[in-house]
């Protein structure tokens, strides 16, 4: 596979606070990639300079090869969808989809109709009086229907409900099987998501702290539930992300184990069981599950 982007020592300063710190990252062709991390952890603004809607303080950007900024043949061949999307009061749903077009040579215009029946969208309603799920489907529409080579997600689905969320997973998949492409989905819905990707981009801080296939990454990690004292003696000289007491019981997240490994825990009357991609995302950024969602 070639890379479709390519990033070098990125980083993005805002004055005193550093949003991008020395990233360096590669994105396949034609794969479905997690872009994870909490709410202010520096996703969007990664997009941004990736899509040439800002500038980078240090490092080096390529998109297709090239320097996105200002660079138009470079720029038709991605689609940047964000959850705060932002349309001329007076627009219409159906002058939305009717320009598209003019922007994304890639557009399927029978996939954007089946995709409004889904969706059940008004296109004669004024976008000041949509629903917040409305104007969310008005973008995964766009998103999906351009079939641009490279398509960010920035949780333009955050406004949809769980049917409709539904929905766009099943289209994305779908359409993406047909016609391949890259595509970077930035969500904290990582259970929901989690069977979609590929591979999988942690950023925390700034910094990229995971950069790892999905699979891979899925069975990296397990729970190991049982009483203090055996549960202590068995992880005392393994990987530990997270440990969780209450009384005498234990609840401690270590890294890959090996058969060996499961069966000695067996024979210590340990129970182990497996952590979700949300679960180890959520170790790995040092933070609790409600922490975790709140702050996105």
């Amino acid at each position: 596979m070639s890379a479709v982007v390519e990033v070098s020592h990125l980083t993005k300063n805002f004055r005193s606070v550093t949003a991008v710190d020395d990233v360096s990252f590669t994105v396949e062709e034609n794969m479905i990639y997690g872009l994870l991390g909490r709410n202010g952890a520096g996703k969007t603004t990664l997009m941004q300079l990736l899509t040439g809607q800002d500038f980078a303080t240090r490092g080096d950007i390529r998109v297709f090869g090239e320097n996105p900024v200002e660079n138009a043949p470079v720029l038709q061949l991605v689609s940047f969808i964000k959850e705060s999307q932002k349309y001329p009061d007076d627009f219409k749903p159906k002058h939305v989809l009717k320009s598209a077009p003019w922007f994304f040579p890639f557009w399927d215009a029978d996939f954007a109709e089946r995709l409004i029946d889904d969706f059940r969208l008004p296109l004669n309603r004024r976008i000041k009086k949509l629903s917040r799920g409305q104007l969310s489907s008005i973008g995964v529409i766009v998103g999906l229907a351009s079939r641009a080579p490279l398509t960010f997600f920035d949780e333009p689905y955050l406004g949809l409900d769980a049917v409709a969320r539904q929905i766009f997973y099943d289209r994305l998949l779908e359409d993406y099987g047909e016609h391949p492409r890259t595509v970077i989905l930035s969500t904290h819905l990582i259970d929901e998501v989690s069977n979609l990707l590929e591979h999988v981009l942690v950023i925390d801080e700034g910094k990229i702290i995971v950069d790892q296939d999905a699979d891979t990454l899925r069975g990296s990690a397990t729970t190991v539930v049982g009483t203090r004292t055996a549960v202590d003696a068995f992880v005392a000289d393994r990987e530990v992300l997270h440990r969780d007491y209450v009384g005498g019981l234990a609840s401690v997240t270590v890294g890959r184990l090996g058969q060996a490994e499961r069966l000695e825990a067996a024979d210590a009357g340990l129970e182990l069981s497996p952590v979700s991609l949300q679960q180890l995302i959520v170790r790995k950024t040092n933070v609790s599950q409600k922490e975790f969602e709140q702050s996105a």
